[in-house]
């Protein structure tokens, strides 16, 4: 009967003992973590003058508003991620990017800011100071573009084409693409076609195709319309567009919109993306939550 009692006292001090320490205070790890990732999540931010309140005004919630809100519910769910680990499993990293870059020197002490990386060095207060970052240096970013009003356009196929693969793309990651953009693409060093297809996407180049009828779809694929391949096997990353705001006039022009952003993705070989419109944050924010987490 001793034996069995001490054996009972020695199992409990055992388990005890095994427990993990190297959690963050007040952070609790899930039960099983083996299955758990680690992020690498980007955001592209498109600063051409859709953003601006002047030109593209909306009574609810301007543009660059709304935006601000998108990236506060990026870094909630990549946050959220992280507190779902311990310390020691801590690899993950988040950054902002743009293209081409703003005039502003100061945009680029900007994004050193806002790129983050936590490893098993990571505290609490390490989490809440991203936390901070992330809630007032973007609204910094936009006021600036805004003040500067020098809209040169988004070049997000020149950033699919030359950066996306070294900036966005990391082994051993889940890497996660984020694309703030009325889903419109054009910038002046950056506009060539190839036959039908073109690397750029204005209202001028929809009406001027005649893609405002029901029938666009059938028209895209028998004239072989599109944007121009710009990289290859990007199976590696997933992409989530944010804020597809169609010009008014033509019914259809957000879902060629999409159509365009659809066929562009599969012909990459980016096999898992969401292309959504300018909603309310609080509408996006579940679907962004959901992205981040994968679940």
């Amino acid at each position: 009967m001793k034996k069995i009692i001490y054996f009972l006292i020695f199992s409990a001090l055992f388990i005890q003992c095994g427990k993990p320490k190297e959690q963050i205070q007040g952070i609790s790890a899930p039960a099983n973590t083996t299955n758990l990732k680690n992020l690498n999540v980007s955001i592209l931010i498109d600063l051409s003058d859709r953003i601006d309140p002047e030109k593209n005004a909306n009574p609810t919630m301007e543009y660059f508003q709304r935006d601000v809100e998108y990236i506060k519910s990026i870094n909630k769910g990549f946050l959220d991620h992280i507190k779902t680990k311990r310390v020691i499993q801590l690899n993950d990293q988040m950054q902002v990017f743009f293209n081409p870059e703003p005039s502003d020197p100061k945009m680029n002490e900007l994004t050193k800011e806002l790129k983050v990386f936590f490893d098993k060095t990571t505290t609490k207060d390490n989490i809440n100071l991203v936390d901070k970052k992330y809630s007032s240096l973007p609204l910094q970013i936009y006021q600036s573009a805004i003040k500067d009003k020098q809209y040169v356009g988004s070049d997000i196929w020149g950033f699919f084409k030359n950066q996306v693969k070294d900036y966005c793309i990391k082994e051993n990651y889940r890497n996660l693409l984020f694309i703030l953009t009325d889903g419109y693409i054009y910038h002046k060093d950056s506009k060539f076609s190839e036959g039908k297809m073109t690397s750029y996407l204005t209202p001028e180049l929809i009406k001027s195709l005649r893609l405002n009828s029901s029938d666009f779809k059938t028209k895209i694929q028998d004239k072989g319309l599109g944007f121009i391949k710009a990289n290859d096997d990007l199976d590696n990353l997933e992409v989530i567009v944010l804020g597809i705001n169609p010009e008014k006039g033509n019914p259809f022009e957000e879902a060629v919109i999409k159509e365009y952003w659809e066929n562009w993705f599969k012909e990459m070989k980016i096999k898992h993306y969401q292309i959504k419109s300018a909603d309310l944050p609080s509408n996006l924010e579940p679907i962004i939550l959901k992205a981040i987490s994968g679940k």
